[in-house]
């Protein structure tokens, strides 16, 4: 097996060689690809085939990488793949001159091309390019995968995107529908007069999420920072300034583990509206997600891992208790106290730490009987106040928060809240956080003088939302996994 490795690999470093000294000979005789500074392109290939009416017997020019190319004697066949797709080209000695016609016989797969022509169809009836001057724009030194198999390796895929995106037509749709789906849920908040902001990456303190953040260094004021775990804190100071609906989309950091869900650098999303509670969220919520299902995929009815989930029905409600009596069979508004709740932990093999509560172990129940239920569309509402630090109470029961998550299959989709916005009520609870963060809880929150600070200032009634915008693209692009939808995911170093 070794020695079959090895001889491929002198395969392989042989016909790099070759493309290294057809480039020699190319900049030898003047004709230097690298010095090519522009090229117009007129039309892509998808556009082309989509109305061949339009453009039969017209000159168009594409550019791309060629993937095929079937050389026979004063005429060939090439295959030119660009943005939006591929599309032939008919290459004749007659029509782009000897010298150039030698030239081409020596272009190799990979290489980049811009083709002049006429647009016809062959007679087998392929739409193609008549091509009139064929240019090489760029010269490919390395070897791309073999065409029939393409590129499986996952590893290799997430490692080298640039090769994924060329050999993995789904791949690349995958990232373009992505770009769609951002593009679409900023045409729907603009036509709710949200204003898109940017807070900021680095911070002294990094709250608004229960999870450890990467820490480092800055030279300059010789102080630690944090990156952000969160946009929550910087964005409710908009809301006390009076920008009554703001948004951004952006990079969050979390110091955890990797797995099919989860990656330490992800793309978020919050927002925040003045005068709304999380009834309004949900609302919000809810449009937004047929919306985009109806923009991007067409359909409300849309199909992950072969299971249909219906965006355009109603999205069921239940509170977290509520879900824990219907999966688990146990009613935790009857659970007197801390140590009861405790008591039906180890009854029940769930595993938790002492400093934990009464709302940590409801918490803890719900993970493991519930999450796992929720296929279609579900709102989880009235978290327990022990796990939601931010958030206001219910006027009817100050155990509880009003705070929603919703759940898709299975997945947790966004967190919202009918945000805390009474400073006392505040400090207590970053009290609590910084008590839970020397208790062992290196998730927790800390306290944060400035944001009390724009609380005391006033802020009003606001209701608040985090959607994870990578497992967003997960469900609407039918991706097993978050790396699928993440250019370039975070890999350990191939050198370790």
């Amino acid at each position: 097996m070794a020695e079959q490795k090895n001889v491929q690999e002198q395969d392989i470093n042989q016909l790099i060689k070759v493309r290294r000294d057809k480039l020699k000979e190319l900049q030898e005789n003047g004709k230097d690809p690298f010095q090519i500074t522009k090229y117009d392109v007129t039309n892509h290939s998808t556009d082309i085939k989509d109305d061949f009416d339009a453009f039969e017997g017209k000159e168009v020019s594409i550019a791309g990488r060629m993937m095929f190319k079937r050389v026979m004697g004063k005429a060939s066949f090439c295959n030119v793949q660009d943005l939006k797709g591929s599309i032939q080209a008919y290459v004749a000695r007659d029509e782009i001159g000897e010298d150039s016609y030698k030239d081409f016989k020596k272009y190799d797969i990979g290489d980049i091309l811009g083709i002049k022509g006429k647009v016809f169809k062959t007679k087998t009836g392929e739409i193609s390019i008549h091509a009139s001057e064929v240019t090489l724009l760029s010269k490919s030194l390395q070897i791309l995968p073999e065409k029939f198999h393409g590129l499986t390796d996952t590893d290799t895929r997430y490692r080298q995107r640039y090769v994924d995106l060329i050999m993995n037509q789904d791949s690349k749709q995958t990232f373009i529908k992505r770009s769609q789906i951002i593009k679409e849920i900023r045409n729907f908040l603009a036509g709710r007069d949200f204003m898109e902001v940017e807070t900021p990456m680095l911070v002294s303190n990094a709250g608004g999420a229960a999870a450890r953040p990467f820490e480092t260094h800055y030279n300059a004021l010789n102080e630690d920072v944090k990156l952000r775990i969160s946009l929550e804190l910087y964005l409710k100071r908009l809301i006390v300034g009076g920008l009554e609906r703001v948004y951004e989309i952006g990079r969050v950091f979390r110091n955890e583990g990797v797995d099919t869900r989860h990656n330490p650098e992800f793309t978020l999303m919050e927002l925040y509206q003045a005068y709304t509670d999380y009834e309004g969220m949900m609302e919000l919520t809810e449009s937004m997600f047929r919306y985009l299902a109806e923009k991007v995929c067409g359909t409300t009815k849309i199909t992950y891992n072969g299971i249909e989930i219906d965006l355009g029905k109603p999205f069921e409600r239940l509170t977290m208790n509520d879900a824990i009596k219907k999966y688990a069979g146990i009613d935790f508004d009857t659970v007197a106290d801390d140590e009861a709740a405790k008591a039906l932990a180890r009854e029940h093999h769930i595993e938790f730490e002492e400093r934990h509560t009464k709302g940590d172990i409801i918490n803890l129940f719900f993970e493991e009987f519930c999450e796992k239920e929720l296929i279609q569309p579900t709102f989880i509402m009235d978290h327990p106040v022990a796990i939601s630090p931010l958030t206001k109470k219910k006027p009817s029961d100050p155990t509880k928060v009003e705070r929603f998550e919703l759940f898709i299959n299975t997945w947790e989709m966004c967190n919202a809240y009918s945000e805390l916005n009474d400073p006392i009520d505040q400090r207590e609870r970053f009290a609590a956080q910084d008590a839970a963060f020397e208790a062992g809880d290196e998730e927790a929150n800390h306290t944060d003088e400035d944001f009390l600070n724009a609380l005391e200032i006033g802020m009003p009634p606001t209701g608040g939302i985090g959607y994870g915008i990578d497992r967003l693209v997960m469900l609407l692009t039918d991706s097993p996994a978050i790396r699928d939808v993440l250019l370039f995911p975070t890999m350990k170093s191939i050198d370790k």
